[in-house]
């Protein structure tokens, strides 16, 4: 084609001096080729740039054979493109040298994420050598490599002929564990939590990964890194690789005092002090303690925990003062227990002994005392797609527990109380939260059980629109437990960006002694959510049916 120069030479200057240009862009193009352009080019890019540029971001999304051309005028640039026919992959070449088992061999070929017939597109071809070289690191060959590749592109028939070649390099086992940066605890205490890590064993990276992140969610621990040192590693008379494994790590300080102020929509105004050790008297049990001043409630604790056993339980003992003054029930009691945590797959299993006094002292009535020994069990099985913010998945709990007159408590009694949330996808960004709750005390009354083995609800987390504890029995002027109660809650989430969402939501529930005086309590509004680091932080304002009243909320939005 030949350009005359009265063509060349306004293109020519416009070039020379593109900052003078006050011209729109304008896309004379589809729609999806304007889509991933738009972001990378500006009025301030001479015409000869703007082919240019538009020709190396088409190149990468698999259009080698484009046509552009720039149309300028005093007040815009258009930019018109045929994009031509889309490059798509004819052929995939993948080659795995190097001692490894047929089997896996086939099954990484196989996993290739570029197959034949999908668009090329530079992005991808770079993740998917990427994630194949992955996937050999994350098995038995911690030194694979990728030996080549290459990308052969036909403008004329639009199409793509992909290879590439991986050294598998020898299998790697497990070495000796190599501990560093102890000084407090002992190397047992490592030992304690790691599950998966054994001399002799088939190198794994998500053992690693595993053993990093355990280490790392202990309290003993500000830093944990866990590697392979390879440049250790010797070769066995098999021709496997034996490698050391290498725990680095750095101790969390022996003492920590927090002090910290708040507020609930639930108990009010708060200011709490905090005394944490992970080291009481040099044994590597944790002590964590507290003082909670709330204008509702008041409590006092300590808690010891003890490192995990053979059988990874976690075993702690733990007491607690409280009093609380709430729906005109004034409440002051003491307890004291153990309990055992064990992690079985998605399943959490607690297994628990308290005894507690409580006294009890409704407005306008009488003082009471009552005592319990109370052995408890509750499973909690949670399948989510992210623990703090879940779009999917659902999370449900289940326990029992009672009380017998023969063994140190005033009452016989048996409680069951249940919990389910199910997330549940609508498009991309928006969720529905499903809850239900449902709980009943068996018991000819519940005259001599204490309130935390009865049940109130309404408030964050319960039923909104109503008071914290203010649906359940009226006793003279006071709210106090029930023998039944029924919660249900269906909830809208609509996140605006990635990090604030709008919701709306429906309560249902009520705390009574008989099911026949059952009589749901309705409430209902809307709210505000933001991802906060530790979950979605939410603010709901809701109207009570019963009570014709409006009710603030405020609350960490996540799965119990």
């Amino acid at each position: 084609m030949i350009f005359s120069a009265r063509f060349l030479l306004p293109l020519f200057l416009i070039a020379l001096f593109p900052a003078a240009q006050a011209a729109e862009l304008v896309y004379d193009t589809p729609d999806e080729i304007e889509e991933f352009l738009s972001p990378y080019l500006s009025e301030e890019t001479g015409p000869l740039q703007l082919q240019k540029l538009a020709r190396e971001i088409l190149a990468t999304e698999g259009y080698f054979s484009p046509v552009i051309g720039v149309v300028a005028t005093d007040d815009e640039l258009r930019l018109k493109i045929d994009p031509g026919p889309r490059t798509k992959i004819i052929q995939a070449n993948v080659a795995v040298d190097g001692p490894i088992a047929p089997k896996i061999r086939d099954q990484l070929i196989a996993s290739w994420a570029l197959p034949i017939g999908q668009p090329f597109r530079q992005e991808d071809w770079s993740a998917a050598k990427q994630k194949l070289l992955a996937r050999l690191l994350a098995s038995e060959h911690a030194g694979a490599r990728l030996l080549s590749s290459q990308a052969d592109i036909d403008p004329e028939s639009a199409s793509a002929s992909l290879n590439t070649h991986y050294d598998a390099g020898p299998r790697y086992r497990f070495g000796e564990l190599r501990i560093e940066g102890l000084e407090r605890y002992t190397p047992d205490l490592v030992q304690r939590y790691n599950r998966g890590i054994a001399p002799g064993d088939s190198y794994s990276e998500d053992k690693l990964n595993a053993l990093q992140s355990t280490l790392q969610a202990t309290p003993y621990f500000s830093s944990v890194n866990v590697q392979l040192d390879r440049e250790a590693a010797s070769t066995s008379s098999d021709e496997v690789v034996d490698a050391p494994v290498v725990i680095r790590l750095r101790e969390r300080p022996a003492h920590r005092i927090a002090f910290g102020a708040g507020a609930s929509s639930n108990t009010g105004a708060r200011v709490e002090f905090k005394y944490h050790t992970p080291d009481l008297f040099n044994q590597a049990w944790e002590l964590d303690s507290g003082l909670r001043l709330e204008q509702k409630k008041q409590t006092i604790y300590s808690d010891v925990f003890f490192p995990p056993d053979e059988k990874n339980r976690r075993h702690s003992v733990g007491v607690m003062g409280e009093g609380t003054d709430i729906q005109g029930l004034r409440t002051d009691r003491v307890a004291f227990g153990a309990q055992t945590v064990q992690q079985r797959g998605s399943i959490e299993q607690r297994l628990s002994l308290q005894w507690q006094e409580e006294t009890r002292q409704p407005s306008g009535g009488l003082e009471t005392t009552s005592r319990a020994l109370v052995p408890n069990i509750m499973w909690t099985w949670r399948k989510v797609d992210n623990p703090l913010d879940p779009h999917l998945g659902s999370v449900l709990q289940l326990q029992v527990g009672g009380g017998a007159k023969a063994v140190f408590s005033d009452s016989n009694f048996v409680r069951f109380h249940s919990r389910i949330q199910q997330f549940i996808p609508l498009g991309k960004r928006d969720t529905l939260t499903l809850h239900g709750e449902i709980g009943y005390t068996l018991a000819e009354s519940s005259q001599g059980i204490p309130q935390d083995y009865l049940f109130r609800t309404g408030g964050t987390g319960s039923v909104r629109g109503y008071a914290y504890q203010s649906l359940g029995i009226k006793e003279d002027a006071a709210i106090v437990g029930g023998r039944y109660l029924g919660v249900a809650s269906a909830e809208v989430t609509h996140w605006l960006d990635d990090t604030w969402g709008i919701a709306a939501f429906v309560d249902a529930g009520d705390a009574v002694d008989s099911l026949t005086d059952i009589h749901l309590a309705i409430g209902y509004g809307l709210g505000a959510r933001w991802r906060s680091p530790a979950g979605p932080l939410g603010v709901d304002l809701a109207y009570g049916q019963r009570t014709s009243e409006l009710q603030l909320h405020f609350s960490l939005a996540i799965p119990f």
